[in-house]
């Protein structure tokens, strides 16, 4: 599994606080020094099951100065709004924790992070 953060957020700090608690295997991707691509965030929404507004953080300061809260929220904004994530990785909100089994979660709550570990499956952990 894989783990996107920015180690200055709480929320991230507690998701790697239960990963290890749980024995979890993990890679960090500390995803402000290394930014996911275009294509790297639709396989993750994909994965997500989501939209790229619903993982986006709208009450950045540089959400506000991108005019994000007044762009369409449509099937044709898609791409503008992966490019805008793209290219200001501070706006993708965190903690996203990829599973092994091919889904996803935003581990802002500690149920979250431990469904990713159930889904990953803790025997090849041992």
């Amino acid at each position: 599994m894989e783990i996107w953060l920015n180690p200055a957020c709480s929320k991230c700090r507690s998701a790697v606080d239960i990963l290890n608690d749980e024995g979890a295997q993990y890679t960090v991707r500390r995803y402000l020094d290394d930014p996911p691509s275009a294509e790297e965030l639709r396989a993750v929404l994909t994965r997500l099951g989501l939209e790229p507004w619903d993982i986006t953080r709208t009450q950045e300061a540089e959400a506000k100065e991108l005019g994000l809260g007044g762009w369409e929220r449509t099937e044709a904004a898609r791409e503008r709004w992966i490019a805008a994530l793209a290219g200001h990785p501070r706006l993708i909100q965190r903690p996203i924790i990829t599973a092994d089994d091919g889904s996803a979660v935003v581990g802002r709550s500690a149920e979250a992070v431990r469904e990713a570990v159930a889904r990953t499956g803790r025997e090849q952990d041992l």
